[in-house]
């Protein structure tokens, strides 16, 4: 590996962690010796890097860091447009949408010969198979962002039909299915509804009560599921 990417593999494992992380712990993750590491901080500090901490205390990628155009490694460009080719087959419009522009967009910053390999991959992915929704997933999104309640008219496995005004905040897509993660008003507790037996969907502009964030960690402490890195 050259000391360019070594640098740019330490600029990527600061950005994945967002409270000071030791520098015994960066050196064990990238694979050089402490004293490397140490002086590959320098190094990017000198070079402007918005990295702060010192050697004991630990070290952070301070937020609101940009970093410049990168180069990325044959793996990185082949995830890139698999990702991006599955969400513009598996998701609704504007999302599609979003996914190809963000493709166009790390496209128009590539050198040329890595810009050929992203517009020549050969991972493809398979036709998707129709998903019989009758809401607007993008105004579901929304709703999520704003973390803003929906009241929904949901009909069970079992044909039953019910009313919920529900706190979305999180919408699991799968291969067959779409999922909303929600605390349900009516159970007082957390639910999950697939989006294709939701019959109706109504906006309310009302914010629920809680963070968005706050009832994600605690779905996932729930279901066992490990907190995002």
């Amino acid at each position: 590996m050259s000391r360019a990417e070594r640098l740019l593999d330490l600029m990527q494992v600061l950005r994945r962690h967002r409270s000071p992380v030791s520098g015994r712990h960066l050196a064990e993750e990238t694979g050089v010796s402490l004293r490397t590491l140490y002086r590959d901080i320098a190094s990017l500090q000198a070079q402007g890097a918005a990295i702060e901490g010192e050697a004991g205390l630990g070290y952070v990628l301070r937020p609101g860091f940009t970093l410049p155009p990168l180069m990325f490694r044959e793996e990185e460009i082949e995830a890139l447009v698999l990702g991006m080719r599955w969400v513009a087959t598996r998701t609704d419009g504007p999302l599609a949408s979003a996914a190809g522009d963000a493709l166009a967009k790390i496209a128009a910053v590539l050198p040329a010969e890595l810009r050929e390999r992203l517009d020549t991959s050969t991972l493809i992915v398979g036709p998707a198979e129709a998903v019989p929704e009758c809401i607007d997933l993008a105004a579901l999104r929304g709703a999520i962002r704003a973390q803003h309640k929906v009241t929904i008219r949901y009909r069970d496995a079992g044909g039953a039909g019910s009313e919920r005004m529900i706190w979305p905040f999180a919408l699991g897509f799968f291969e067959r299915v779409r999922v909303v993660v929600a605390w349900c008003e009516t159970r007082n507790d957390f639910r999950h509804f697939r989006t294709d037996r939701i019959e109706t969907l109504t906006l309310t502009g009302e914010r629920y009560a809680r963070p968005r964030h706050a009832l994600l960690r605690e779905w996932r402490a729930l279901q066992g599921i490990a907190p995002a890195a």
